[in-house]
């Protein structure tokens, strides 16, 4: 997806405050600052008169675990490698190149900072949902991030109505952020996790976008040749 120069700066812009805010959460979130309020949340999720049922009423925890299964890595992989599969189709090497770095080095952004913070998960409920891996960020917020922004952003290019884009864009983020509540409601994150997963996972994507637009606009800049006009050819 193609930016011009103010576009640009506002998307480095908002990779560098959301990097920024996603560091202000872990450092609560290293100091124990975090502690009361992340406690806060998952308790008022639960039933006040049972604490190990989530709160609302039976389907809505059956929601609850289908919408997150759409943030898991195969549901993720899925549509990364069918979105790839039409770029190759239309043949948009760069962009598809870009789609699977994008997506392959925000998992290892994820992974890399789970072993390196090694959160534990929540032990105030019984988790919602199978977990394998540490707490801090959510892999399913990051993640759901990276890949809808990214995918979102080659949609919205595909499309002229400047009103359907805006749409497009709208729908992938409040997946992600359903996606993320959901999490947290199953018990199985706390919310300072899923915040910085929607924070780092958006710095990570227009960060990507960025480098996207540069290197696109590098392989496509004009090269000056000499022709007829610019060779002053005087008879003899």
């Amino acid at each position: 997806m193609r930016f011009g120069t103010g576009r640009l700066l506002v998307v480095a812009a908002v990779a560098a405050g959301f990097s920024l805010a996603f560091l202000g959460v872990m450092a609560l979130v290293l100091t124990g600052t975090a502690a009361g309020f992340d406690r806060a949340v998952l308790l008022a999720l639960r039933d006040p008169l049972d604490p190990d049922q989530p709160g609302g009423p039976w389907w809505l925890a059956r929601m609850a675990r289908d919408l997150t299964a759409l943030g898991s890595v195969t549901v993720l992989g899925l549509i990364t490698l069918l979105a790839f599969g039409a770029l190759l189709v239309m043949r948009r090497w760069a962009a598809a190149l870009s789609l699977l770095l994008a997506v392959g080095g925000g998992t290892a952004v994820s992974s890399v900072l789970k072993a390196l913070i090694g959160r534990a998960r929540p032990d105030l409920v019984p988790h919602g949902d199978a977990v394998l891996s540490a707490s801090f960020p959510s892999g399913h917020a990051m993640l759901s991030m990276v890949v809808g922004l990214s995918v979102g952003a080659l949609l919205a290019h595909e499309i002229a109505d400047r009103r359907l884009r805006v749409y497009v864009m709208a729908v992938v983020l409040g997946l992600s952020l359903t996606i993320g509540a959901s999490r947290v409601y199953l018990g199985v994150h706390w919310p300072t996790d899923v915040l910085a997963g929607w924070l780092i996972g958006g710095s990570w994507a227009a960060l990507c976008w960025c480098v996207a637009d540069g290197w696109v606009a590098q392989r496509h800049t004009p090269v000056h040749r000499a022709t007829v006009a610019d060779t002053d050819v005087r008879p003899a």
